[in-house]
């Protein structure tokens, strides 16, 4: 789940950057999202097996 979230903001940010929209700098708290929804997947992965 995390990484399908990750995804979609990845992509949601490339198209806010080609865009080109007078957004500022918001649109890069897509960017930020989507690294934090992979830092979760990971995470969440890892413990998954450890636990396993």
């Amino acid at each position: 789940m995390y990484w399908t979230m990750g995804l979609i903001l990845l992509v949601l940010w490339c198209l806010g950057l080609t865009a080109g929209s007078t957004e500022g700098y918001w649109v890069h708290l897509l960017l930020l999202f989507a690294l934090l929804a992979f830092v979760l997947a990971v995470v969440s992965r890892g413990r998954r097996t450890a636990v396993t």
